[in-house]
């Protein structure tokens, strides 16, 4: 099986051996509590846009789907990532993973499909933001104004993300607690009108279903648990910090949901359309008055702030990765003399998410979800597959279970992605075929440049590799 060289920082983690890092002045490591909200904010970063969910199919299936879920699909994603993100801890993540199951071709078609999906869900959050924002500046809700705030919003949080991901870190701490405020309260507030019979709604007679747009939200507010993997070699610890990070974030994420649509959707009476992009806000000033809608309204931006900071870390850290891979040219992985951070690897992905931006967010969100779907199964192959021909692998943390275990564990999830592959529309096909085809023309590319030496390109001795694994 031929594999593409992999640099040192980028190694399964060798017992009492220290991993190496790449010299850089100011270099610091992320630590827990920072690494739980970077990974809550690659995931959810509250409920806001879950409201869809509800809309799409009442309040019963709303609550059902946000309780079973991470069951079916995070909880295997998150142990997924636990094993092969501490058995190989570098820059990158997912795409060593699939670089050391299937080889570099696999690796670099992970990578495309993982970084335009990311870059994709990068884009919808300006789009969100507008969606909370133009309840009180309806000014900014169309036309030329949405186009200039968009612009504003994605350039300043890109500035944000180069000063550095330490910095980046703790401010999602800071930027979870203030987001997830209103929720609590909206919460507390309903207790007193809770009519339990609501929750056990189906929905308004005559609205019909949309399992399409159901599903689709669900998937969008629940998945992403792998790419704070692509932050690896930037983590303090990594075997230790990971598994603990995913555990406790997991559970900060299934409470921001569960717990906020119990108490709105049992104390109002329902009105199905209503439940689009925003409607919390509106609901809190229902249910509290104003100034909680002020408050919800305030929460989606800074949300929005660290969604958007926590997912421009994985797009950055993993194109440098894939530069330290070989996959890409050593330039994409150039770090910034000043703050430490892969300049290049956060400006690619801001002016692609500009463009993908002045999409519709249902749009976005459904384009996101069947390019991760595909990822996902090639993620999901390659864990099994590492598992059986790397038995022997230094495992600091191990999925405990047989490998028919790991293949049912596996199997669950994958259906549902296949499920929302096939329900998807005829545009997000086209799309997605197109940016496939575009990834496979990509990697030719690449091996091509390499034959040419139009760029430079990593290397390390992929023998002495190999012997650190075991």
């Amino acid at each position: 099986m031929t594999s593409s060289p992999i640099p040192s920082s980028s190694q399964p983690f060798l017992e009492n051996e220290q991993q190496p890092t790449t010299p850089t002045k100011n270099s610091k490591k992320l630590a827990l509590i920072p690494l739980i909200f970077i990974i809550f904010f690659e995931v959810s970063g509250g409920p806001y846009g879950a409201e869809a969910a509800i809309g799409a199919a009442g309040p019963f299936l709303a609550i059902l789907g946000f309780l079973i879920f991470p069951f079916i699909w995070s909880v295997p994603e998150a142990l997924v990532t636990a094993e092969l993100a501490t058995t190989f801890p570098g820059n990158g993540g997912f795409v060593i993973w699939a670089d050391k199951a299937f080889g570099p071709f696999w690796g670099s078609l992970m990578g495309s499909w993982k970084l335009l999906s990311a870059i994709c869900n990068l884009a919808s959050y300006p789009v969100l933001c507008l969606d909370y924002v133009k309840l009180v500046f309806p000014v900014l809700g169309s036309g030329f104004p949405r186009y200039i705030a968009i612009f504003l919003i994605t350039m300043l949080l890109s500035f944000l993300n180069y000063l550095g991901l330490s910095i980046v870190g703790y401010t999602a701490v800071v930027l979870g607690v203030l987001s997830l405020c209103p929720f609590w309260l909206i919460t507390l507030f309903s207790v007193p009108r809770i009519d339990v019979s609501r929750w056990l709604s189906l929905g308004q007679m005559g609205v019909e279903k949309d399992w399409n747009l159901f599903f689709n939200t669900l998937f969008w507010n629940l998945n992403f648990w792998d790419n704070a993997s692509t932050l690896a070699g930037e983590v303090e610890q990594p075997q230790k910090t990971f598994p603990k990070a995913l555990f406790s974030a997991g559970i900060v994420t299934c409470l921001s949901y569960v717990l906020p649509i119990l108490g709105t959707t049992g104390a109002v009476p329902l009105v199905q359309s209503e439940w689009t992009g925003g409607y919390f806000a509106n609901l809190a000033a229902m249910i509290a008055g104003n100034w909680l809608k002020y408050w919800m309204e305030v929460g989606i931006v800074l949300s929005v702030i660290g969604l958007y900071e926590a997912q421009l870390s994985s797009c950055a850290y993993q194109i440098l990765g894939m530069a330290e891979m070989g996959l890409l040219p050593g330039l994409f992985g150039v770090r910034s003399e000043w703050f430490n951070t892969p300049w290049v690897g956060i400006l690619v992905p801001t002016l692609v998410a500009l463009v993908v931006s002045y999409m519709t967010f249902t749009d976005i969100v459904s384009s996101v979800n069947f390019l991760y779907s595909l990822g996902m199964l090639l993620e999901f192959a390659s864990f099994l597959w590492l598992r059986r021909t790397m038995p022997d692998a230094k495992r600091p943390y191990q999925v405990p279970l047989s490998m028919p275990g790991l293949v049912v564990m596996c199997f669950i999830p994958s259906c549902f992605l296949v499920y929302i592959m096939v329900v998807a529309h005829r545009t997000v096909y086209i799309v997605s075929a197109l940016l496939t085809v575009f990834a496979i023309a990509w990697y030719f590319f690449m091996e091509f440049c390499k034959t040419k030496m139009w760029f430079g390109f990593e290397s390390v001795d992929q023998d002495k590799v190999d012997d650190e694994i075991f």
